[in-house]
């Protein structure tokens, strides 16, 4: 009997800290949200992901709500990386972004043109509280 009970337990213990250690993984499903200066004035920026095996999936709003998709989202060990293009006055212009989620923290890099020249910005953004 008390061998019976010492297997369950064990069993039981495995059980909990494997759920544990899953729950411990990073993920980027949620809303994120940063600040950005745009030419001396703060803009708020947000970001909806959704991790779908390892397809990352997503939208990031615009102006005037308008909601623009990520596109070629990927999450693989903890790292995002997608791609906006958003469109203004006619021209189109794309920003990619990578980055490290850890919590709910989320830390990187944005890459985009700008007059013909190769530009880069650190971004960190947080888990917004649903």
């Amino acid at each position: 009997m008390k061998r019976l009970f010492a297997a369950t337990l064990v069993v039981m213990l495995a059980g909990t800290i494997g759920a544990l250690r899953a729950d411990d993984k990073p993920n980027p499903t949620g809303t994120w949200k940063w600040t950005v200066n745009f030419g001396g004035q703060d803009r708020e920026m947000t970001l909806k992901l959704k991790l779908d095996g390892d397809k990352l999936t997503g939208s990031m709003p615009g102006r005037e709500g308008q909601e623009t998709a990520i596109e070629d989202g990927k999450y693989k060990d903890g790292e995002v990386s997608f791609k906006v293009t958003r469109e203004r006055m006619g021209n189109k212009f794309t920003i990619k972004y990578t980055g490290k989620v850890s919590g709910d923290t989320i830390k990187g890099k944005t890459e985009f043109e700008r007059d013909g020249q190769p530009q880069s910005r650190d971004w960190e953004a947080k888990r917004a509280k649903d």
